[in-house]
């Protein structure tokens, strides 16, 4: 569990492997999680049960289920809210791969 308040598991991520990494993310009903964006990292999710509301920067709130894509380009404020009554789950694919050092929480600041 992370302090943006969902689950993850890293399958993939790797300095051998460094375009990419993949994660599985859990998020609990009714939970959304903190605005964050991620410097010099594009991240996808992949929506794979569940569903929810994703929100990246001032773009209108975006409905998804299982299935859907979600590209999130470098930079951009992030969250995802579980709109069901069951686990949203979904990967995480970062381009290049995902470092802690790029990740930075913007949920307190102001719009």
């Amino acid at each position: 569990m992370t302090a943006e308040r969902c689950a993850i598991a890293e399958l993939s991520n790797s300095a051998e492997d460094p375009g990419l990494s993949i994660a599985r993310a859990r998020v609990a009903p009714g939970v959304t999680t903190r605005w964050h964006r991620l410097h010099g990292i594009a991240e996808r999710y992949v929506i794979l049960e569940g569903r929810g509301r994703a929100e990246v920067d001032e773009r209108p709130p975006q409905e998804m289920r299982p299935g859907d894509v979600l590209l999130i380009p470098p930079l951009s404020r992030q969250r995802i809210t579980n709109t069901g009554s069951a686990d949203l789950v979904f990967l995480a694919l970062c381009t290049p791969r995902f470092e802690w050092s790029a990740y930075e929480d913007v949920d307190e600041v102001a719009l």
